[in-house]
């Protein structure tokens, strides 16, 4: 598979191109920022979010960082913690980054351009690396990323709702895979999509970002081709639990 979760983590390698990629995606850098703006107090976890991707790409033996799509978190102007969150994060990092731009992260090239760091940024429909596309998820991905083998997606943040046997319940972010359906962008694109290649939904990097019941009734995917743009999709759990066809976990 040329898309595999680490186990334990929302991180997956990708071996595509002749390069070894980690792939994360949602690490919304300075979300408590956010947060206290909004009137939640939370103490910053900057170092422990740097210290997580590190320890990642040191298990991966990743050639190149790839986020799908928001890696800060403020929509417009960054806050000042997390141009530092971010600064932090370029120094300690030793790969070269590509950050598929995502919907919070309009006004970051001129932050990024600041860091003394190997970054490539791309559109917010997606780019290809090899045989794998990668693009946020927020609108639509281009026809050229459409026709890889796998499309890898972020935005929506995932999570499955769980029960156990005396009725508690509890919360756990998940990866979704399965099959593109290609209807959906031929309709969009009026032009055909060579192949049907598998997609996966990346579970949020950020723990504090709130996420997608996807086993919920009533709850709404974000990305305007989900779920309409996906067949036969199974639920993981971060562990690599398989849960099955995730509307009926």
């Amino acid at each position: 598979m040329r898309v595999e979760p680490l186990p334990g983590v929302p991180a997956a390698t990708v071996d595509t191109d002749g390069e070894r990629l980690l792939a994360v995606a949602d690490y919304h850098a300075g979300i408590e920022a956010g947060l206290r703006y909004e009137g939640v107090e939370l103490q910053s976890a900057a170092a422990d979010r740097r210290e997580r991707l590190l320890e990642c790409l040191e298990r991966a033996r990743a050639d190149r960082l790839v986020v799908i799509g928001d890696l800060g978190h403020a929509i417009g102007d960054p806050f000042e913690d997390e141009r530092a969150e971010l600064e932090a994060l370029f120094d300690a990092l030793d790969v070269p980054v590509t950050l598929v731009k995502g919907n919070h992260d309009s006004d970051l090239e001129p932050v990024l351009a600041d860091f003394d760091a190997d970054i490539e940024v791309t559109p917010g429909h997606g780019t290809r690396i090899g045989a794998v596309g990668f693009a946020h998820g927020h609108t639509w991905p281009a026809p050229d990323v459409l026709n890889a083998d796998v499309l890898c997606v972020g935005h929506e943040h995932p999570v499955v709702r769980l029960e156990d046997s005396v009725g508690g319940t509890q919360k756990e972010r998940a990866w979704l895979r399965g099959a593109l359906v290609t209807d959906p962008f031929v309709e969009r694109f009026d032009r055909a999509v060579q192949d049907s290649p598998d997609i996966v939904v990346f579970p949020a990097f950020n723990d504090r970002s709130g996420g997608t019941w996807v086993n919920v009734d009533g709850q709404a995917f974000l990305a305007p081709f989900l779920p309409e743009g996906m067949v036969d999709v199974e639920a993981f759990l971060l562990d690599g639990t398989r849960l099955g066809a995730y509307q009926q976990v």
